[in-house]
């Protein structure tokens, strides 16, 4: 089964959640929070697979419930947002969320998001990431971190991470660099584990920060 926490301060969302959620075989809900605060210590307490968290709330946003539950390791993080062009949702993916979707999502598609976040994969490709960094880091065509970080990828590997930045799959690279698909996955993996990353969302936000990968660069 997977283990779910609802967050939302809105209780007529949780509801609705709570009634697609429930009716699948190999889902629980767990615990349900209405801000941020009561998420961390439900977590904790809990340790439940998935927090589907809301991102506007008091006491405490979802966007620091993220940061403390992921650093904390108790649960993976499903941000629900109302705008896919959010800041919010972008912070949260800083702060670990495995991805993001909108509140409006078909029911099919959300279960969809848990399924993967449980299994361990993100659920924003990074096409939709790419839009979100272009949107807050183009007005500054900023460089928010040291890309240094990066000395640790050979030159292959920092190909590997340019084309996942500008949202091709492991398909697409193999194509492009007449690599195998199980050499381009490999090479993935190396550049997850030497930038200590958990996934490919989290890859494409750093390709960003990092000024690797420019605003508006395909």
């Amino acid at each position: 089964m997977i283990r779910v926490v609802l967050v939302d301060d809105q209780e007529l969302m949780r509801v609705g959640f709570r009634m697609v959620l429930g009716a699948q075989p190999d889902m629980e809900i767990v615990g349900e929070a209405g801000d941020g605060d009561a998420a961390v210590k439900l977590a904790a307490s809990l340790r439940p697979d998935v927090v589907l968290m809301d991102v506007r709330m008091p006491v405490l946003d979802g966007v620091e419930a993220t940061k403390q539950i992921t650093e904390a390791g108790t649960a993976k993080v499903l941000v629900m947002t109302t705008f896919d062009l959010d800041e919010y949702a972008l912070t949260a993916l800083r702060n670990g969320a495995s991805g993001f979707m909108l509140k409006d999502t078909p029911p099919d598609h959300l279960v969809a998001a848990l399924r993967s976040v449980a299994s361990g994969d993100a659920v924003v490709s990074p096409s939709v990431t790419r839009r979100l960094l272009d949107r807050f880091l183009g007005a500054s065509g900023g460089q928010l971190r040291d890309a240094s970080v990066l000395d640790a990828l050979t030159d292959r590997e920092r190909e590997v991470l340019v084309l996942m930045a500008q949202g091709l799959s492991n398909t697409e690279i193999a194509r492009k660099l007449f690599l195998s698909e199980a050499t381009v996955k490999t090479h993935v993996g190396r550049v997850l584990a030497k930038l200590e990353l958990r996934d490919r969302v989290q890859a494409v936000v750093l390709a960003y920060e990092t000024g690797l990968v420019r605003p508006g660069e395909a």
